[in-house]
């Protein structure tokens, strides 16, 4: 009989999850199983935890949760000859072909066939993971778990934050869950003149001033049109940083921004959406870029020359830790939005 273990598995299609005995995975000449030391949740899993219109229309239970994955290297495969076995690695979640047109052209991390653990493919809220051997990223063994577990949802904050030439200009980072947050010391970090956050939560808003926003406003509560532009002496910003998602927040942003300004967007709406796109886009003479996934493996640098060299402080983002077995409290303490980053260990 197989050897089994314990995971966090999306078991049907409906809400919520639970946690089965399941086979350790096997791994094919070319992957590495890694033995998990600890995951987080994103927005993603909230999503697939809540089974809404985007999960059911990509997920295909039953598939083990999880995606933001940190552990050591146990076993590879024979063709693989990096990274050795006992290495501590963090996982980029997009396995890719390597073999398409966007593969082979730079542009990996939009690969057409790219499939997502914890979505497409089974994930890591569990004991062991089984992924190809690129997708692991090599850490220092000192590397704070707690800031090894962020390196993958780090470098959307990275990749957004990159997109734009922030050097000494008026950034507004729209949506301060944890990608925001992280946004905002990377802003800091790159050298932003000034730095204004929105989000709805008043944890969230706080937190954003901890982590090196200038201004940190209510998105609803607060004029903030009125208190930007006056902070701004009317001009606006010069780059609009999207993390929310929010098609009010969308609006108010692109209302701020500056002609001839920035927007790089990484927020996922809820659904199409009515926008002034003449005033916001074209007489503006903006200029916007879509932001998916980080770029392979680019971001992945950036990331960790950001983190070792002390310009960004990642600590302070993990605020909660839970056994795996937890996971409905962590979710819990998640979607309420009194929390950073929520912690699971097997």
């Amino acid at each position: 009989m197989a050897e089994t273990m314990q995971a966090v598995v999306k078991a049907h299609a409906s809400p919520g999850l639970e946690v089965q005995q399941v086979p350790i995975p096997t791994i094919k000449r070319d992957e590495v199983l890694v033995k998990v030391r600890a995951a987080s949740i994103c927005g993603t899993d909230l999503h697939i935890y809540n089974w809404d219109s985007w999960a059911a229309g990509r997920m295909h239970p039953p598939v083990i949760v999880g995606h933001e994955v940190c552990g050591d290297v146990v076993e590879r495969g024979s063709m693989v000859e990096t990274p050795e076995i006992g290495d501590f690695v963090s996982l980029e979640s997009h396995v890719i072909c390597n073999q398409c047109a966007f593969c082979r052209t730079g542009l990996g991390h939009i690969c057409e066939n790219t499939q997502l653990i914890g979505v497409d493919r089974d994930g890591g809220f569990a004991k062991y993971i089984a992924i190809h051997a690129q997708n692991a990223w090599p850490n220092p063994e000192d590397l704070p778990v707690e800031i090894a577990v962020l390196q993958e949802n780090f470098g959307n904050a990275v990749h957004t934050a990159f997109a734009a030439d922030l050097r000494a200009k008026k950034v507004l980072v729209t949506g301060c869950g944890p990608v925001g947050l992280m946004t905002i010391a990377v802003a800091r970090a790159i050298g932003a003149r000034s730095i204004y956050a929105t989000d709805i939560s008043a944890y969230r808003i706080d937190f954003a001033r901890r982590m090196g926003a200038d201004l940190a406003l209510h998105a609803i509560d607060d004029p903030v049109i009125e208190i930007i532009r006056d902070a701004t002496d009317g001009e606006g910003v010069d780059v609009l940083l999207e993390m929310s998602g929010s098609p009010s927040a969308i609006d108010q942003g692109f209302t701020l921004l500056k002609p001839g300004g920035e927007a790089a967007l990484l927020g996922v709406a809820p659904g199409p959406f009515e926008f002034d796109w003449d005033n916001h886009i074209v007489f503006k003479a903006a200029r916007v870029l879509g932001i998916s996934g980080r770029k392979l493996w680019q971001t992945w640098y950036q990331a960790r020359g950001l983190i070792r060299s002390g310009a960004v402080d990642l600590a302070p983002l993990v605020t909660h830790h839970y056994k795996m077995e937890e996971f409905d409290k962590a979710f819990e303490t998640m979607t309420s939005g009194e929390s950073g980053k929520v912690m699971l260990t097997p």
